[in-house]
């Protein structure tokens, strides 16, 4: 294992747009610091990417004590972090009288509070590499849906992107925003026979990240040919 290979850290790991990611990257050469709730769904991960190459982090998001034991779980494994993949997400009922205050509570905390714990943690390992931060929000963070608390906790992640770019400007750290369309998501049906996968979306993380270092792909927004809105 070479000393001087990049590091990936990757929040909600343990299965979709996480695991999807976890394997473009190391396929790419990184080395992975997998970060979710579910031990056990990292465990196999890493056994499939290589202990060598992977290592599992328990990790709620909305902890703040676990998401800095991620980052530096990354600089005790692997002596760096170049890449954070702030990717955890939860969505919640279409309109505001459907489901309960504590699923409403639990929806903004991992997709708002989650997502400001995963800069604020990495912030500070991505100047020194000059690294990368990326973003899970939404074409919901664009637009509006009727009823929807998940949309507007993706408007904040829009908004807390380009901020983050902002705050980084000037120190060589990049800042991408993923807005992905319609996904295939176990248990829930979409209105279109084909939505993208979630490889469709790692492929899109890893051209972003992929780039020289004087190109900042800030936004990437990714439908369905067939999605219309």
């Amino acid at each position: 294992m070479a000393s001087n290979d990049p590091v990936f850290l990757i929040t909600g790991a343990s299965s979709g747009i996480g695991a999807a990611t976890a394997r473009r990257a190391a396929d790419a050469g990184y080395r992975l610091v997998l970060a979710a709730r579910s031990k056990d769904k990292l465990q196999d991960l890493v056994q499939e990417l290589g202990e060598e190459r992977a290592v599992a982090v328990e990790c709620d998001v909305t902890d703040a004590g676990d998401q800095e034991r991620a980052v530096q779980r990354a600089r005790d494994a692997f002596g760096r972090l170049d890449v954070a993949f702030a990717n955890a997400g939860t969505g919640s009922p279409r309109g505001f009288t459907e489901g309960t205050p504590e699923e409403a509570r639990e929806t903004i905390l991992t997709n708002v509070y989650g997502v400001y714990l995963t800069i604020r943690s990495a912030l500070g390992a991505l100047r020194e590499t000059h690294g990368h931060l990326v973003l899970t929000s939404s074409i919901a963070g664009r637009r509006a849906l009727k009823g929807s608390l998940y949309s507007a906790t993706k408007f904040s992640v829009t908004a807390m992107g380009e901020a983050a770019r902002l705050e980084l400007n000037g120190t060589g750290a990049r800042v991408t925003l993923i807005e992905p369309g319609m996904v295939e998501t176990p248990g829930f049906s979409h209105e279109l026979d084909e939505t993208l996968t979630a490889d469709d979306i790692a492929r899109a993380v890893m051209y972003a990240v992929s780039q020289p270092a004087h190109v900042d792909v800030n936004e990437i927004m990714i439908r369905p040919t067939a999605q219309t809105s």
